[in-house]
């Protein structure tokens, strides 16, 4: 058996290619997993962009220098292993690379799931190294595999957001404005925000997404890039940046003279990409979930946190399958080179905000029948 990655040049995201490598035999404790399918999103394009800043490179080392692997979150099922609490056929829920394989060294593994101790991991956030158990994962239906690979890291990214502005009592401002409003991220922000009442949510946009952003029904407001200047400006506000481009954010920064934060999330807009400069207002303070979910599972417990993010996920699931404008629909990329052109689609900001990509780099059919 060999294992197909693809690898992605470190200092040039368009720049990459597929390789295989034969499977080297599993050591004592490990256990190989089948990368069945995961979701590739704006989301992913941020892991490469800040890859360096945020160590994202470093959880699955490609072992070419300047080359590295994108992660991604989906779903894999154990096909070897050597290790007693891990059974073969086992469903797992967790990060793993743009591969079709991946081999772990689970420890302190318990009914729920485990965490990889391979070596190069120890010194990177334990939320990203944790794998769950479809088995015993309460987000989990084996019907919505493809929604909970889409949208659950972006949902709990935006769920810990809402969550650490409401902890800040919102900076002291009533108007949030998120750009990159048609990302699923930043509008799984705005749904959180919404519920909560007596905020006014902007969502900022290009002009051909506007409808879409409007059409979701969460934002109370939702507005072209090139207007934003028709908002006030010393109004008391938020800018949640999930876009990452400078030109915008030096725009915010300048017309809203009364921005209370400015909270730097995602990197969509690779092409404009850069640090904060010379900025009027509060500079532009990178948001970690990693970071809020320790301090909330330090104040409710592990039980406590998890129980308002299923009962969050449940409320937004309904709203994104809604059966006359549902939030997303699922298309497939099946395949090493389909999986391969989707990610340059993505990096180059093309495709409909509503659709939802899942990839997998497993063979095709035809692929296998000629020995690949």
């Amino acid at each position: 058996m060999s294992t197909t990655t693809l690898l992605v040049r470190q200092d040039q995201l368009a720049t990459t290619r597929l390789v295989s490598a034969p499977d080297a035999p599993l050591a004592d404790g490990q256990v190989r997993v089948r990368v069945d399918a995961f979701a590739l999103t704006a989301n992913n394009i941020t892991y490469a962009a800040l890859g360096d800043m945020l160590n994202y490179w470093k959880f699955f080392p490609s072992g070419e220098a300047g080359w590295g692997v994108v992660p991604v979150w989906g779903f894999g099922t154990v096909v070897e292993s050597t290790h007693p609490d891990v059974a073969m056929g086992e469903r797992l829920y967790g990060y793993w690379p743009m591969a079709s394989s991946a081999v772990l060294a689970p420890q302190r593994a318990n009914a729920a799931g485990f965490s990889d101790g391979a070596a190069h991991r120890a010194g990177l956030h334990a939320v990203y190294n944790h794998y769950v158990r479809a088995s015993a994962d309460p987000f989990y239906r084996d019907d919505k595999e493809d929604l909970q690979a889409l949208l659950r890291p972006l949902f709990i990214t935006s769920w810990l957001i809402d969550d650490f502005l409401a902890d800040q009592q919102f900076f002291g401002a009533r108007r949030m404005l998120l750009s990159s409003a048609s990302s699923k991220t930043a509008w799984g922000t705005a749904f959180q925000l919404a519920q909560r009442g007596g905020l006014e949510v902007v969502g900022l946009t290009s002009p051909g997404n506007l409808a879409f952003c409007e059409s979701l029904g969460c934002y109370d407001r939702v507005l072209a890039y090139d207007a934003i200047e028709q908002l006030d400006g010393a109004a008391p506000c938020i800018y949640i940046d999930f876009a990452g481009s400078v030109a915008l954010r030096q725009r915010v920064h300048t017309h809203f003279t009364g921005l209370a934060y400015s909270c730097s999330v995602g990197a969509s807009h690779v092409q404009d990409l850069g640090g904060a400069g010379q900025l009027p207002g509060p500079r532009p303070v990178m948001f970690f979930a990693p970071a809020q979910a320790k301090k909330r599972h330090a104040e409710w417990d592990a039980q406590g946190l998890n129980d308002r993010l299923v009962g969050a996920w449940n409320q937004l699931r309904t709203a994104v399958q809604s059966p006359t404008t549902p939030w997303l629909v699922v298309q497939r990329h099946l395949g090493p080179e389909a999986t391969q052109a989707l990610f340059q689609d993505l990096l180059a900001g093309q495709g409909d905000p509503r659709s939802g990509h899942i990839a997998s780099l497993q063979p095709t059919r035809a692929e296998g029948d000629n020995g690949a």
